[in-house]
């Protein structure tokens, strides 16, 4: 099978850390590492990611919606298609030689066009009681020559045998004319008066069996009557008995509504109707609609799992779907130990930064890696975002002096990029609602609760206003979903270094109350000093849910 690559990715609404991570983990894997590793993304880019891999000149990873294993990740089997005009001996030829089932009948474009299996062939040939069977299959008289291993003497071997039967001049010359019509073909013997009679009569084509000579005067007549002399060294039993598996596959394979996969098909929604269905093979199609191959029930056995290296998380409900159904290989993060667990031991690097690009330019240096500008400025980005410009009580010095000195090799000034780099990710005011909410929003997971919090950081109080005005709305919509039963907003004013938290759901209210002190109920909640969801926000929801099990 062929190598599959490894995905590098962050979680879903992925911020700059996420994004930057991935491409630069990618980075660092393919200049050390001799598999291939691609930077992917489990959402859509914010407006302050996108404003930084413009400004830096990147483009974004590749989008990777679900890890479930999808047909591609199957062993397909190449079984070449043929073109429907190849007879069906040459078909079941190609089967025994390949050990298939079915052989895929396609166009000079790729595209599918038939199946036919040993079944059909053997059928076809078992109910093989019409005279006229190749003459109704239209029967190149090259595919005729070539199963009855002859040589054409008179004709053009792409013309068609498209009128008459097949019957075998067994009978005395003179009684030719009663059984012989106009188009026929007849298998002939060595007697000339045979030959001389089946060409005056208007036969369509003379098949001459062991190697019986053909007189020039035969081949003259049979030139301008138009009838096709084929020479063959083979019996006349022989012949006949296997004439019948000159005809073109197009003539018996089915050609209806083809039951087939694509190569993006994921296996889970493929499986029943594989189970439910008497097919031993079924075609694969590219996302093009090109045949591939076939796939069988048994292929199910040999699957390669999507392979994944994590960064900037290990809760899984903030994983790309269906990550239980890939194989995780390594996790780089600065969270909180999360949900997620792995069948086998991995390589799991968790440090009590501000940020996971922090962690990533250590091991540039651990490396011996020079760092790129361009991936330089995105980390540097990440580190600022993540950090608020290092204003968050989750940066440490580690997280400074590694923006620091990213910044010198992106040649940009940390606080006039931080400006322009956060005023992007603040200018919200022309999105729906839905994108804002989902900019950078978390699921959490704490013993039955679940939880969803959101956060956006912005320079200008009236713009967060403004934004909290739309999203409460909003919230209320969402609060329920995937078993979410409070939703939280975190309106963050990186200047005043406070929070504007914004509340829904039975019990929402409460729990701000008792993590943070706050006596009475108010619509929303001004929580000074508190800017970092992962630092201060979500431990202090954590150890209330916690003391109230």
């Amino acid at each position: 099978m062929k190598k599959q690559p490894i995905y590098i990715v962050g979680h879903k609404n992925p911020d700059t850390d996420s994004i930057s991570s991935a491409i630069a983990y990618a980075d660092i894997k393919n200049r050390t590492e001799e598999e291939t590793y691609i930077a992917a993304r489990a959402g859509q880019i914010n407006e302050e990611t996108e404003y930084v891999l413009k400004r830096f000149g990147m483009e974004p990873p590749v989008y990777l919606s679900d890890v479930g294993t999808q047909v591609k990740d199957m062993e397909i089997r190449r079984t070449p298609g043929v073109d429907r005009e190849i007879s069906i001996r040459d078909a079941w030829r190609i089967m025994t030689e390949s050990e298939a089932v079915t052989l895929p009948v396609t166009g000079e474009d790729g595209r599918l066009e038939g199946l036919v299996t040993k079944g059909d062939i053997a059928k076809s040939y078992i109910d093989g009681r019409d005279s006229r069977f190749l003459s109704k299959a239209g029967t190149r008289f090259s595919s005729i020559a070539e199963t009855v291993e002859g040589t054409i003497l008179v004709g053009d071997g792409n013309d068609v045998f498209s009128k008459g039967k097949v019957i075998i001049g067994a009978a005395h010359p003179d009684t030719m004319e009663t059984y012989l019509e106009q188009g026929d073909l007849i298998l002939l013997g060595n007697r000339y008066e045979d030959h001389l009679r089946a060409v005056e009569q208007g036969a369509g084509c003379m098949i001459v069996c062991v190697n019986a000579k053909v007189g020039r005067s035969i081949r003259k007549i049979a030139q301008k009557t138009g009838c096709v002399i084929i020479s063959t060294p083979l019996d006349t039993f022989t012949v006949a008995r296997l004439i019948d598996q000159s005809i073109p596959v197009s003539h018996i394979m089915n050609k209806g509504e083809l039951l087939t996969f694509r190569t993006e098909d994921y296996t889970d929604d493929i499986k029943e109707i594989m189970a439910n269905t008497r097919h031993r093979a079924f075609p694969v199609l590219d996302k093009n609609g090109a045949y591939v191959g076939t796939i069988s029930r048994r292929n199910f056995l040999g699957m390669q799992k999507k392979q994944l290296i994590l960064v900037d998380h290990n809760e899984k409900s903030q994983t790309v779907d269906n990550v239980e159904d890939a194989q995780v290989l390594e996790i780089i993060d600065h969270h909180r130990l999360g949900s997620l667990e792995t069948i086998e031991p991995i390589y799991f690097r968790n440090q009590p930064v501000g940020c996971t690009a922090t962690i990533l330019y250590q091991i540039y240096g651990e490396k011996r890696l020079d760092v790129q500008p361009e991936i330089a400025g995105l980390l540097c980005a990440s580190i600022l975002s993540d950090t608020l410009m290092f204003r968050s009580p989750t940066c440490t010095p580690a997280d400074q002096a590694a923006a620091e000195s990213l910044a010198r090799i992106a040649n940009i000034h940390i606080e006039p990029f931080a400006r322009e780099m956060f005023h992007a990710g603040s200018n919200l005011l022309d999105k729906s609602a839905e994108e804002v909410f989902f900019q950078d929003f978390k699921k959490f997971i704490a013993g039955e609760e679940s939880f969803g919090v959101g956060q956006i950081s912005s320079f200008d109080a009236e713009e967060l206003e403004l934004l909290g005005a739309r999203l409460e709305p909003f919230m209320e919509t969402q609060c329920g979903k995937n078993n979410m039963t409070m939703v939280f907003y975190m309106l963050t004013n990186i200047l005043e270094e406070s929070t504007r938290l914004l509340c829904f759901g039975e019990g929402s209210h409460q729990l701000v109350k008792e993590s943070f002190g706050i006596e009475s109920d108010q619509e929303s909640y001004l929580l000074e000093g508190v800017v970092s969801r992962k630092k201060q926000l979500i431990p202090a929801f954590m150890s209330t849910l916690q003391e109230n099990e």
